[in-house]
Order: structure tokens, then sequence, then C-alpha cells
């Protein structure tokens, strides 16, 4: 999409910005990467060896052809407007988590609310015990896919998962790594839903902070073929920006100025001390859904892409508007009652902006 901004005068956003450029008017281009946790997003097949049969129509939740169509509906209105401020159709890049298959996604990119848009798929299986995994999709039109990959979190030795049976059983989702050119300039997204805290928040903690250093990891091999890689990790942390895992492993910081070569921003700090939040639990909002930004998408010089800002994607049909959760996310199931929801997550965005 193309921004046209005139000199010293300030544009109005979700987030009220200005930018100084030159005495005459100035065209640039905007593009707009996004991450969303589906919640759920299950077909209605039993698939053996994988927790999935709440989600089929003899389980608990009765989940038949109906409700999975309704819950697609859902989701495509949703992605639809992702960034529409200024990209119409859905993000150009959107990492997905808590989906069953890439036949779901299939589904979803056909709804008519996104057919148009001709999304691409990345997609790996994970070993998670209950099936979900992580993707991205792309638009066609605007990034072209160069290489990807699927990253195991291997823990350290000794390491308490927390599970009752072999430590070895140990299963979550795998880490995607995709590269690939946007507008012809070369960048790196990094999908991630990191393990959750179940069992408690401490006692989970080194599963998250194993997940954070192979994040890492894998942006250390990225920098050493790219020095000034432009990468943003992004994904369901299942932490805050200020938990370890983010804030020292990975290192982000909360101010760009902060940030060092080869570092990364995370434009969600500033917002989670605000007190916003893209989930709730028990009448506390948390933020687990973030984005960070390396250094090369930082800086003035707007000659390839750069940071612009980034949002949380919460609109009035997302949220419960009554009874014991209300103002929390409309989800697709309070306990097994169907609730024609959207996710337990509300969506993060960024945008990205470069001369034309």
């Amino acid at each position: 999409m193309v921004l046209r901004i005139k000199s010293l005068i300030t544009f109005f956003l979700p987030l009220t910005i200005a930018l100084s450029v030159s005495a005459q008017k100035k065209d640039y281009n905007v593009s707009c990467v996004a991450f969303y946790n589906l919640e759920n997003l299950f077909d209605t097949i039993d698939t053996p060896d994988v927790l999935d049969e709440e989600f089929t129509p003899n389980g608990v939740k009765v989940w038949n052809t109906e409700k999975y169509f309704q819950k697609l509906n859902n989701m495509a209105t949703v992605i639809s407007q992702l960034g529409d401020e200024y990209v119409k159709g859905g993000p150009y890049v959107l990492g997905v988590c808590e989906i069953e298959n890439r036949s779901v996604l299939e589904d979803l990119i056909n709804m008519p609310q996104l057919k148009g848009s001709n999304y691409g798929i990345v997609h790996y299986d994970s070993p998670d015990y209950r099936g979900v995994d992580v993707a991205l999709l792309y638009r066609k039109d605007f990034f072209t896919v160069t290489s990807s990959r699927s990253v195991r979190l291997v823990l350290p030795d000794g390491l308490d998962t927390g599970s009752k049976t072999d430590e070895r059983e140990f299963k979550t989702r795998d880490q995607l790594v995709v590269s690939g050119k946007m507008n012809s300039e070369t960048m790196h997204f990094v999908v991630n839903h990191w393990p959750s805290r179940r069992g408690g928040e401490k006692r989970s903690r080194p599963l998250r902070e194993a997940a954070a250093a192979t994040a890492k990891s894998i942006a250390d091999s990225i920098y050493k073929g790219e020095a000034d890689a432009k990468i943003i990790i992004m994904g369901d942390l299942n932490d805050d920006p200020i938990n370890t895992s983010v804030k020292k492993v990975i290192g982000a910081k909360a101010k760009q100025e902060d940030v060092q070569a080869q570092g990364f921003f995370n434009p969600m700090y500033e917002k989670y001390k605000k007190g916003i939040g893209t989930g709730a639990y028990r009448d506390s909002w948390g933020l687990f859904d973030q984005m960070l930004v390396s250094h090369g998408l930082l800086g003035e010089d707007k000659s390839n892409y750069k940071f612009l800002y980034a949002q949380i994607y919460k609109k009035p049909f997302m949220i419960q508007s009554g009874g014991q959760f209300e103002g929390y996310p409309l989800r697709t199931f309070v306990g097994d009652n169907f609730m024609d929801g959207y996710s337990d997550h509300f969506p993060v965005y960024l945008f990205l902006i470069r001369d034309m």
C-alpha cells in the first residue's frame, strides 16, 4: 500500500504519530505483519495419537461441521481486517498458532473474506501432545518464501518439565523459521508458541526460558550470514514482556534507542506497563502475544523497510459483552458452552514503512 505524508503534518492512527520528511509530499510503501492465536482451530476428525477427541462430533464440545465453519468465518473476518488502516485484505505476513494441521489453514484461506488475498501457507507438523502447530500465512503478491524450516525445542539435561512420566516424553510446538522477500527485500520470521504455564508460572518458567534460548539461537544463526538482518520474532510466548525469557534471554529492549546491533526491540513493553493486554485470566491482563523487532528494522533511514508502529487489534465484536467474563476476549467456548466467538487472545500487528 502507498502512504503519502507531507512535511511536518501529523497523521492520525490508533496511536498518533508525526513524521517529518522533506518539504515535498512523499510516498511510502507500507507493509503489515501480524500474529494471531486462533484458539483451537481443529477440524472435526479424530486424529490418532493426539488428544483432540473433545473437538469431534462425539466429544464433549460436540464439535461439528457447522461450528467448525462458524469458527473459520469468525477467524477470517478478523484476519481480513488486521492492519486495514493502510493494508486492505489482511496482513502481508501472518503468524498463527493453535492450528491442528495444514487442512484447517487451507479451509481458512479459502473463506470468502480471504480468498481474494491469495494467501500461501508454510506449515510443519509439531510433536505437541494435542496436535497443535504454528504456521505462517503470506500473501503471494507481496511476499515470496525463499526458505523455511521447523526447529525442535531441545531441553537442557535435567530440566524439570512438570511431567509425571518420563521427562523425555515432553512435547511442545516447534518454532517455525521462514525467510523470503517482501517486495524484493529480505525478511526473516520466527513463529512461536512457547510452553504453557500449566503447573504454575514458577515451575514452568524454565521451559519458556529454554524456548527463548532456542529463538535467540535461531536469530544468531541468521545474523551469522546477514549481520544486520531484518528479523521479527512473533508468537504466543506465554510470558509477558517483563519476564526473564523475553527481557533477559532474548534481551528485548523497551526502547528503540537501547537496542544494539543484533538486538531486539519489544514494542509491546510499554503497552504492558500501561495495563494493556491480549488476554485475561482471573481478572488480570497479560500480554503474551508479542512481536520482537530486530535492530535492522529500526532507524530513520527509510530507503529500506523500517518499523513504524505496533498495535493490538481489539474491536467491540471481539469482546465479551456481559456475564462473568465481561470485557474479556469473546472466545469460541467457555467451558463446553459454544459462544460462537473468536479467540481467547487478541491479535497483534505492526507496520513496516519504506520510501517508494
